[in-house]
């Protein structure tokens, strides 16, 4: 039987062996790289490890001494090897088949601080134990530690965990895509597949802390004309009553008009007669400071995991545009918290423009907007101001926040101060930051003008600063 064997089984063409030779040359380059060698095919891809070749090299060497000696033993040894390697090979492309992973995302809004989570739940939709599977996870989270192999899973078994991480940082950012990979018992193989479930966008909002008093109390602000303007919102002004329209709340209801009519009435409201503020960010690239910083402090910083976050100070990098930012979001919050109607200005990577309005709906549209400003404005802050202040009327307010302590700053407020709009100003110290501003000079000119200042350096608590 081995006599024949040369017969039945040819050697191949010249042309098909120097490819063949090529082929492996060049894997084994890849291999001394250190760097493996992926094979794409239509679900995934594949590669050969080290393990792999090992065993296609003594598979040769066993076939020359076949050829040589023509001894069956050496003939049943080549095909033992080679039924491993197709047996092998298919055992890792079912296992990495029949993985299935789902993975939900149940806060798809979060903040600075807060902790979002998600759940994860891996099914084997196959008749074998996995031996091992492993998940890597490409989210593009600080600190999101996804990643992780599995082991023995068993025929049909269900497994699933959540993975919470704590926000540190504002932006939005993808979650995702998630690669499996699986192997065969011996270690030949490897197959990866990506999933093809869409990777959810998280976004985080900016911090905020909750402020007990800021300038003097709203009710001494310029502006006690009433609006008379129709609103959705509930106020405390009742312009009149109308029949009741889908979609009305049901605490708009009023309940002796409807028992007197015998239909449903709802009551009318008005805007306050109280002043709009708008919230003038600098986001100048130039006029930014920032110490160095270790960019992956938030993702080792695992502190709240067991200490509560009361009596907690808010850590935030040390730069002045996230100072700037977390500022503004809190501003917004404490005015909004007082049923007045907030705006927003800011001139970063694009200009942003937010109406004043009122509720939490507003307050959302702000963090939205904040979550993902960026200090890459061209335009010095006086310029912004003298371009957007002049829409102002007498009934707004205006609250400033910069780092910059330039003389065209300063004098752009007074002149805004003068045609009757109350200005605040919020100077964030860029000298405690690492740069270099006359902050406290600008500081100094705009309290002599009657402009209520605040002054915030760098590592101070924001609630203290910012309730003096």
């Amino acid at each position: 039987m081995a006599a024949h064997l040369p017969a039945i089984l040819p050697l191949p063409p010249v042309d098909v062996m120097a490819s063949l030779f090529s082929s492996l040359r060049a894997c084994g380059g890849a291999f001394r790289q250190g760097a493996p060698l992926w094979i794409p095919f239509r679900s995934g891809a594949f590669t050969l490890t080290a393990r792999h070749w090992v065993l296609l090299l003594a598979w040769v060497l066993i076939t020359l001494f076949a050829f040589q000696t023509g001894r069956d033993i050496f003939f049943r040894l080549t095909y033992l090897i080679f039924a491993v390697q197709v047996v092998s090979f298919f055992w890792a492309a079912y296992s990495v088949a029949t993985f299935r992973l789902e993975r939900q995302l149940l806060t798809p809004r979060a903040q600075v601080g807060k902790v979002v989570e998600e759940r994860f739940l891996v099914h084997n939709t196959g008749r074998f134990v996995k031996i091992w599977i492993e998940i890597h996870d490409e989210s593009e989270l600080p600190g999101h530690r996804v990643s992780r192999v599995l082991n023995a899973l068993r025929a049909h078994a269900r497994w699933g965990w959540s993975a919470r991480t704590i926000c540190r940082q504002r932006g939005r950012y993808q979650l995702g895509p998630i690669t499996v990979s699986a192997g065969d018992p011996f270690g030949f193989f490897i197959f990866r597949r990506r999933m093809p479930e869409s990777a959810p966008v998280l976004t985080i909002y900016p911090a905020t802390v909750d402020l007990h008093a800021f300038a003097p109390p709203f009710g001494q602000m310029l502006g006690s004309e009433a609006l008379r303007r129709r609103t959705h919102h509930v106020t405390t002004n009742v312009a009149g009553t109308r029949e009741y329209a889908p979609g009305d709340s049901f605490n708009r209801i009023h309940w002796r008009s409807t028992a007197r009519m015998e239909r449903l009435i709802v009551k009318e409201f008005e805007l306050d007669p109280s002043a709009a503020v708008w919230i003038y960010l600098d986001m100048e690239r130039s006029a930014q400071a920032s110490l160095w910083f270790e960019e992956t402090w938030a993702a080792h910083d695992l502190s709240s995991l067991w200490i509560g976050e009361a009596g907690q100070a808010l850590k935030l990098p040390p730069m002045t545009e996230e100072y700037g930012v977390t500022i503004a979001a809190s501003i917004a919050k404490y005015f909004l918290r007082r049923q007045l109607a907030v705006g927003l200005v800011a001139y970063g990577h694009r200009r942003e423009i937010i109406q004043p309005d009122r509720g939490e709906r507003q307050l959302n549209r702000l963090l939205e907007v904040l979550a993902v400003l960026r200090a890459e404005g061209t335009l010095n802050f006086s310029e912004v101001l003298a371009v957007e202040s002049g829409r102002l009327g007498r009934n707004a307010t205006l609250v400033a926040i910069t780092p910059a302590g330039e003389r065209g700053f300063v004098k752009s407020l007074r002149e805004t101060k003068q045609r009757g709009v109350r200005v605040l100003a919020v100077l964030v110290d860029a000298n405690t930051f690492g740069g270099v501003s006359e902050v406290r000079r600008a500081a100094v000119e705009l309290i002599a003008s009657g402009i209520p200042t605040y002054l915030v350096r760098e590592g101070e608590d924001l609630r203290a600063a910012l309730s003096r």
